[in-house]
């Protein structure tokens, strides 16, 4: 009797150990389950984020080489009509060698027949014929004399005209670029519309907050899955994008959190802009620039004017114009740093009133730039000069 009741018990206790063995496996199954589908969600998001944002850098990369096959072609055709000029010149030259040609032998023509005229005329002593002769030699000669020059002064003009246009080719061929046209307004992309709430804030509180501490406007509307920033400063601008997609990736948007990281982005700017001017003077070879006028310059790669960006726009004028002045025996150096830093005005001029071209060159001379420079800067628009 004992022997069949501990048997049982035995029994008893082996079956509740499977059924807890059972429920504990099907709690364990259960959490791996939900586990693959978590990871396979996130998986997933971040598969169609990537997928998305690979499907922008390649719109964007169509559209660069779209506008550069049509520089390209637009080039072309410039290079074709000068073709079609200088062929439509050296006919030109042609036939204006076979006139100058054609006029030396009437020219020897008429004198020969004026010394047959003068054999001929018998009532004439001696001088009087010799003085009608030289007479209309004179005549003569100061008539080819009038056509020669006017023909060597257009020689001489076609000739500076070409010698100045393949000093221009040659800039230009050592001068390409790609121009990009910026905008007043940035566009920073969302994950989902749900995050226009966190920017928002209660009561508004984050968006004014970054307002505040980057300078910008920040819109929010019915664009999809967007933020637009507006302002006219680059820099400013550039620093909200920065720091908005800092925010949105660390998820921790509140106004303290904000101000934090706007003063790390400015100051990471500040860095970048710093470095973007020494690396524009070491590129053009200059030397010896006031630190202020390095920072100046890289701050112009956040500025746009009539639609092309300002330090590629100086860095063109420099290598133009050093090449004009290796062509012309000139001084090379100086003539790369007045094209450098004719602009350098546009840095200030939200800040300072008055034309840029006085505001640079007060800004170079402030710093040590000698006069040369000085008054190349203040001139080179002639209304504000």
């Amino acid at each position: 009797f004992f022997g069949e009741r501990h048997l049982k018990e035995m029994e008893d206790r082996t079956k509740k150990n499977f059924e807890n063995s059972k429920k504990e496996f099907e709690n364990k199954k259960k959490e791996i389950e939900l586990e693959v589908k978590d990871l396979k969600f996130k998986i997933q998001s971040d598969f169609e984020q990537t997928t998305k944002e690979r499907r922008q850098e390649l719109s964007n990369l169509e559209k660069r080489l779209a506008q550069k096959e049509e520089n390209i072609d637009r080039k072309v055709d410039i290079l074709d009509r000068k073709e079609k000029d200088i062929a439509r010149r050296e006919g030109f030259l042609v036939d204006k060698e076979m006139s100058l040609e054609s006029r030396h032998n009437e020219l020897s023509r008429l004198i020969e027949e004026e010394k047959v005229k003068l054999q001929r005329i018998s009532g004439l002593n001696v001088e009087e014929a010799k003085k009608l002769f030289l007479e209309r030699v004179e005549t003569d000669a100061q008539r080819e004399a009038q056509l020669l020059f006017k023909d060597i002064e257009d020689k001489a003009r076609e000739s500076a005209d070409k010698k100045a246009k393949e000093i221009l080719s040659l800039s230009m061929q050592k001068c390409a670029a790609e121009h990009v046209t910026n905008t007043t307004v940035s566009v920073v992309n969302l994950p989902n519309d749900e995050m226009k709430g966190r920017i928002i804030g209660r009561e508004g509180r984050n968006i004014r907050a970054l307002e505040i501490a980057t300078g910008v406007d920040v819109i929010v509307d019915d664009t999809p899955e967007a933020v637009v920033l507006s302002s006219f400063d680059i820099v400013k601008r550039e620093i909200a994008r920065i720091s908005l997609e800092r925010l949105l990736q660390d998820g921790r948007i509140h106004p303290g959190r904000i101000e934090e990281v706007v003063n790390k982005v400015k100051q990471e700017m500040e860095t970048t802009i710093r470095e973007e001017g020494e690396r524009t003077i070491f590129e053009l070879g200059l030397q010896k620039v006031h630190p202020e006028i390095v920072r100046l310059i890289g701050r112009l790669k956040y500025r746009t004017s009539y639609g092309q960006n300002a330090l590629q726009h100086m860095k063109e004028v420099s290598i133009i114009m050093g090449v004009m002045a290796g062509e012309l025996n000139l001084d090379v150096t100086l003539a790369k740093r007045i094209g450098l830093l004719h602009d350098i005005g546009k840095a200030v001029t939200h800040e300072v009133e008055g034309p840029h071209a006085k505001i640079g060159a007060d800004l170079v001379k402030k710093y040590g730039e000698p006069p040369d420079i000085i008054n190349a800067i203040a001139s080179h628009h002639e209304e504000e000069a």
